[in-house]
């Protein structure tokens, strides 16, 4: 065979043809009119018309496949985030509703972008589209499963605490009122992390559920806002509400006129973690010593939180005041999209 000869895979729209027929996703070429030039094999069996079906229409393709919105209400052009994609010459992303030539309807995710001339004049679009129909039933029965546990961790959170109640009545009233006391912030730090379905917490957030808990309003809470990882956000609520209950009844806040400060710092750290340095101090209470034995609020801040984390703890016992400084490596966050909390698909 001599070089003039052409082979078949020669061809470039051969080849380019080939191509889109095996690509697993939809590919559709749009003309400046927003009308479908071209659409692959994958296209054609995710709405259920042929190229030469919807060329035979000689409308806009949003016209055939994204007309309606679930609800039976009109969706004009105009609205259509796919389509901005041409008047603003940027490429647009995200997840819209189709509707199926058989008439259901079906998620989809999206890349649109505008297709240029040599004069960089925007002449049409090309679109990538996905069925995400498996992602969406995958995302709700993780919320419903999410649901179920959240529910039933309330629950038993509620049984331990009538357990407790029943045990310690007419004993030591002070020992249960720690107790149900650290029970409520348990109780709350799983209220704030139900809200992002377990994916993250504000730190902020969980600072100022703890120190409520037992001094509402005498902790100053300073800090930039970041979010953490759940398992975090538990341990620091329980450390918290330890040094806040500890403040109360020995050091700061024990009297009028003393001052809690309570702040943080966080900086990247390696493996895209973050390294927290949490800061707590306490000022204007009576004076302070060390106490002859380790508490149960300070083997929880000196072992699980910092041990936990790959951090340290250190408490000082100044006679002015005294004052905590965790620091520790927190955890990647999870994965958003698998707990992502559920959320009505919208158009554009």
């Amino acid at each position: 065979m001599t070089t003039s000869q052409a082979r078949p895979l020669d061809d470039t729209q051969r080849r380019l043809q080939a191509v889109l027929d095996n690509a697993s996703v939809s590919i559709f070429l749009m003309d400046d009119r927003q009308h479908c030039v071209y659409m692959n094999h994958a296209a054609e069996i995710l709405t259920g018309w042929s190229l030469d079906e919807v060329r035979a229409l000689d409308k806009p393709l949003h016209d055939i496949i994204h007309h309606t919105h679930p609800d039976g209400t009109p969706f004009p052009l105009h609205d259509c985030a796919i389509d901005r994609a041409f008047p603003e010459y940027n490429q647009t992303q995200g997840e819209e509703v189709f509707v199926h030539r058989d008439g259901h309807f079906y998620p989809v995710g999206f890349t649109a972008s505008p297709i240029r001339d040599e004069d960089s004049q925007t002449i049409g679009t090309i679109i990538e589209v996905r069925d995400i129909s498996d992602e969406k039933r995958a995302q709700e029965r993780q919320r419903l499963l999410v649901n179920e546990l959240n529910h039933r961790v309330k629950n038993t959170l509620a049984t331990v605490q009538s357990i407790a109640w029943q045990t310690f009545k007419g004993t030591d009233a002070e020992t249960f009122e720690r107790f149900s006391g650290r029970l409520t912030t348990l109780s709350r730090a799983h209220n704030v992390l139900t809200e992002s379905a377990w994916a993250r917490a504000s730190l902020r957030v969980i600072a100022d559920a703890a120190v409520d808990t037992v001094a509402p309003g005498r902790v100053r809470v300073e800090g930039e806002d970041l979010d953490i990882h759940p398992k975090a956000a538990v341990s620091l609520s329980m450390a918290l509400h330890e040094l806040g209950a500890n403040a109360l009844k020995y050091g700061a806040l024990s009297r009028e006129g003393g001052e809690v400060r309570l702040g943080w710092t966080a900086s990247p750290a390696e493996d895209e973690r973050t390294r927290l340095v949490l800061s707590w101090t306490e000022s204007g209470g009576p004076l302070v010593a060390e106490p002859s034995r380790r508490g149960f609020g300070l083997r929880l801040i000196e072992r699980q939180v910092a041990m936990e984390f790959d951090g340290t703890a250190q408490v000082e016992f100044r006679p002015e005041g005294l004052s905590c400084r965790i620091e520790m490596l927190l955890p990647q966050l999870p994965d958003p999209v698998a707990l992502e909390p559920h959320a009505d698909i919208g158009h554009g």
